[in-house]
């Protein structure tokens, strides 16, 4: 079993998951999680697949990131194709203080749907990597998240109703030689995610935490992996697709069926051999940070 583990190469394997329960409809959809929704990381990858999913189901939307023109590009296609409200909010996560900018932008705004997607990593060997960016990084994926939740839970407990999505990783799962920082990071966010679907599920907030596995993205991109090169990368339109409809059948969504099952194994064998697994299997995608 070690042998092939080793083999593995889980960004080289993936496939798409099959279809998952629907749970919610697109009326009650509105209803629960509406009248606006927010998504951070809006300006492209999966994000944008949120904020073009949420519009075409009628829900106003806040597009937050850092690119302003890339948002509003998307705003005007939003208020085009859907006839919907798009307020755009131009924000560096990489900033602590963005999060309070972004709670004082939207306090007129009835938000009932927090999506708190922006994220990114880095692959390669952790003490190549540059000391400024993995603090930035650190920033964006676990201390804006957390930040970000905590201001908007009271406004949902005040509606009685409403949701909450976080975008982790596969990774959060395993420590993963050669993505160490990135996959410290991603399971700050299972464990923030799980921890207040238990908080916040009887108060009728439903909390749905996602773990893609390889996904067609920018930010797969940036991460120095081509697309191209692997089999069966996930689009980011199915993972929105899979996410929305299951928003309430949390705490924990996998969309891609085969990642978990790699993962699944991994763990089901001692933990230095799957990191050993791991580490020869990372590797060869890794690369160092520019």
């Amino acid at each position: 079993m070690l042998r092939l583990l080793i083999r593995v190469n889980v960004y080289q394997q993936a496939e798409h998951c099959c279809e998952k329960a629907v749970h919610v409809n697109s009326n009650d959809f509105v209803s629960r999680y509406g009248p606006v929704a927010l998504v951070t990381g809006a300006s492209s990858g999966i994000g944008q697949s949120f904020a073009e999913q949420l519009a075409a189901m009628g829900l106003d939307v806040v597009l937050v990131a850092r690119r302003e023109s890339l948002l509003e590009e998307l705003a005007s296609r939003l208020r085009a194709e859907h006839g919907v409200e798009v307020t755009v909010c131009s924000a560096d996560l990489a900033e602590v203080a963005a999060t309070a900018s972004i709670l004082d932008a939207t306090s007129g705004l009835d938000i009932g749907l927090v999506v708190s997607n922006a994220g990114y990593g880095f692959k390669g060997e952790h003490s190549a990597m540059d000391p400024a960016e993995l603090a930035d990084m650190v920033t964006v994926n676990c201390t804006t998240p957390m930040l970000l939740t905590r201001g908007f839970i009271p406004r949902l407990r005040a509606r009685g109703r409403g949701g909450i999505i976080v975008t982790s990783s596969i990774e959060a799962l395993l420590g993963c030689p050669y993505s160490t920082a990135y996959s410290s990071s991603k399971a700050f966010l299972n464990s923030l995610g799980e921890g207040l679907w238990g908080e916040l599920t009887p108060e009728g907030i439903d909390v749905l935490t996602i773990c893609p596995g390889a996904t067609d993205t920018e930010a797969l991109r940036r991460s120095g992996i081509d697309p191209a090169t692997m089999n069966n990368v996930m689009s980011p339109d199915e993972v929105v697709t899979l996410t929305l409809d299951n928003i309430d059948n949390g705490p924990t969504l996998f969309p891609s069926d085969h990642h978990k099952a790699v993962f699944d194994q991994l763990l089901s064998i001692p933990r230095r051999d799957a990191l050993t697994a791991m580490a020869r299997g990372m590797k060869v995608n890794s690369v160092q940070p520019n």
